[in-house]
Order: C-alpha cells, then structure tokens, then sequence
C-alpha cells in the first residue's frame, strides 16, 4: 500500500481506528458492514492480508468519505442493507440487556452511527469572521438539539427557572431545616431567578417587575418575551431550553460556587490595563472592567459571601 502510494498509482489516506479494545473492533466491524468490506489484521476476522492472499473483495466502498485531524465522516456506504439492520438489532439488544452505563453509552453511539442520517450544512459568507460566526451558531444549535433529543425541552428565557425557585418556596417553610440548609435554599432560589431578571433588564426594561408577573401566571408555560416585550406561551413562541442545558449549567453552576466558597484564595488573569486605584484592601469581592471583560479580583476566605448571597 505504501509503495502504491508512492508510485502515484493509489490514493491513499491513513485513518486511526475509533475507540479502544473490544469497542474498537466492534466498531471496526460495523464500518465493515456498513461499507461492505472485510476487517483485516484483528483476530477473528478470519482474513490475513499480504501480498499473496489479498483480494479486491475485502475492499468496501462509501460515496463521500471527509477526514480531518479530529474525526472521519463515511456517507452512503455500499454495505448489504439486510446487513446493516441486522447488525442495528443486534445492538439494539445489546443496550436492552447492558448493565454498565459506559457500555450502553458506547453502544448507544454505535447504533446511532449506524442507523441515523447525515445532513451537510454549508456555511458561506462574505469574510471570513462572518463564515466562523455562522459556523459557531451552527454547531452550538446542533448541540442544542441533540440535548433537547435526549431529555426534551423547557420554557427558555429563565422561565422554566422561575417555576423551579416557586417550588423552593415551600422547603423554607420546613421546620426540620437548619439554619445552614435555609440559607443555602434562599441563595438557589434568589440564583435561579437572576437569569430572566438579567434578560429582561438587557432590553431596557424593570427586571423585578417582569419576573414577578411571570410568578403570578399559573401557566407553567407562560414567560417573557423580551424580543416583542409581551408574556407569551414559550412553546408556541419558539422560545425553549434543551431542559439538559438547563440542568447542566445549574449544578455546574452551584458546583463552582461550593469551591469558591471552601477555597482561600483565587488567582485570576489581569486585564491589560491598569486597574483604578482603591483603597486599602479588605475581604470581599474586588473587580474591574478590562479588554476581556469583568475581571474580579477576591481577597479573603470566601465563605463569607454566603450571607450577603442569601439575602
């Protein structure tokens, strides 16, 4: 293959192999499948390739094959189709009878290479900058969708966040919580609150005000719609949150705030330009506006914050 290649008389492009161990020659065969080749040099195969014994037949065949540094894309491939569903039911069964989380997830990847489609989205425009915007609100709506898939959809614009600090409301009339475990309800609900309330006042407009008539509403499907300042059915809007992006940023969220809080000390970027001179130094938050942004420089045990937080 390679003196082919250097003689010019094949094409030739050198891929590694997905997964490891037994994920990857299971994978390796349904590529196989998939294409209608033959897997050669792993065992069980049964094919044992050299220059005496090779044959075209072990060769499959795909109409577009795309390889970059990162992944390879194989389109249409010229497999058996009564294969192809054979092998999708196969690993469909497999996932019915996994015990291990990791292992469904690999097979779960596997079945959805196999049997799901492939769309090409081409993203044009007049530079450069404008073709990379484009692309990165491409890719971050393909996430989107993939995570709404997996765990459905929720009011967006912080609405559904709204509805969830109404149900905290309840646990801070709990006698049997301690003093900790009421502030640390009363710093989520204020926390879950504060998305909306930022949306709303980024367009002009009185956060408080917006945040608290979307309380009152008792349909859970009702929120604000900043864009058209009207309260409106989120669903029918087409104004939703994959309800994992949601759950994700919550809980990485609230696991960042517990570090900061039990660390002592922060070291931070400095901005570029010289920050305005304060006084003398003293525990709390410190911070300034610089070429990238808020810049925040924290001084002094962290945790007390916390009651600041709460109130």
């Amino acid at each position: 293959m390679i003196f082919n290649k250097l003689q010019g008389k094949l094409k030739i492009a050198c891929v590694k192999a997905p997964g490891f161990g037994d994920n990857k020659a299971a994978t390796l065969q349904d590529i196989a499948i998939f294409s209608g080749a033959r897997v050669v040099g792993e065992e069980g195969s049964g094919v044992e390739l050299d220059a005496d014994n090779f044959d075209p037949d072990i060769l499959g065949s795909v109409k577009k094959a795309t390889i970059t540094k990162d992944d390879t894309v194989l389109l249409n491939g010229g497999g058996d189709s009564g294969l192809v569903k054979e092998r999708v039911e196969l690993l469909r069964g497999l996932i019915e009878n996994e015990t291990s989380d990791y292992n469904r997830e690999k097979l779960q990847e596997r079945l959805g290479k196999l049997s799901g489609g492939v769309a090409v989205i081409r993203v044009g425009g007049a530079s450069e900058v404008e073709v990379n915007e484009k692309k990165d609100r491409i890719t971050d709506a393909l996430c989107s969708t993939r995570a709404a898939v997996q765990e459905g959809i929720v009011p967006g614009g912080g609405a559904a966040l709204l509805r969830a600090s109404k149900e905290l409301e309840g646990l801070l009339n709990d006698q049997s919580l301690t003093a900790d475990q009421r502030t640390g309800v009363q710093i989520i609900r204020n926390a879950v609150r504060l998305p909306a309330h930022r949306i709303v006042s980024n367009s002009g407009r009185e956060g408080a005000v917006v945040v608290e008539k979307v309380l009152e509403n008792g349909d859970k499907a009702v929120g604000y719609d900043a864009q058209l300042d009207r309260y409106v059915n989120m669903f029918d809007a087409g104004i939703i949150d994959p309800a994992r992006v949601v759950r994700v940023a919550l809980t990485d969220a609230a696991s960042v705030a517990s570090l900061m809080m039990t660390a002592e000390a922060a070291v931070v970027d400095l901005p570029k330009e010289d920050p305005p001179a304060a006084g003398g130094r003293r525990h709390g938050w410190h911070g300034w506006y610089g070429r990238y942004g808020w810049h925040v420089l924290m001084v002094g045990p962290f945790n007390q914050v916390t009651e600041s937080l709460a109130r």
